[in-house]
């Protein structure tokens, strides 16, 4: 397995994300609702094919959020999918203990099997109403 992670670049999203979204039956969000900037979030291949992929909003408070996890629906190389979108969640916050400030990740998930990965990263469940996902880093 070779997975590796760069950080998202703008073209991502028209390259990958959109596709997938749409593959996965979900509307695309618009790409100005995504975060910008040198850190908009990761994405994680295997060797040349793009696996899955994370965006990450930062707030003017402790906490920081990482949303829109995507992954490419033509990859099923078992157990390599469900480790690459470990990958992208656990850099997502090595990332984030650097940039200083950020204390809390927070997610909001419906999809059981994401629940399931975020818990075996260390993450509590909120509310039930989705899900919240709720780590201190």
């Amino acid at each position: 397995m070779d997975l590796f992670y760069r950080t998202l670049k703008d073209e991502d999203y028209y390259d990958y994300l959109i596709l997938w979204w749409e593959q996965w039956g979900w509307t695309p969000p618009q790409k100005d609702f995504l975060p910008s900037g040198p850190f908009q979030g990761i994405i994680v291949f295997d060797q040349e094919t793009p696996v899955c992929a994370a965006y990450v909003y930062t707030t003017n408070s402790a906490v920081a959020w990482i949303d829109w996890v995507i992954s490419n629906p033509n990859y099923r190389k078992k157990p390599h999918r469900k480790q690459a979108i470990k990958m992208v969640i656990e850099v997502c916050e090595q990332v984030l203990k650097t940039t200083g400030g950020i204390k809390y990740v927070y997610a909001l998930i419906k999809n059981t099997s994401l629940i399931e990965t975020y818990k075996s990263c260390g993450y509590i469940q909120g509310d039930k109403y989705q899900t919240e996902m709720i780590k201190p880093i």
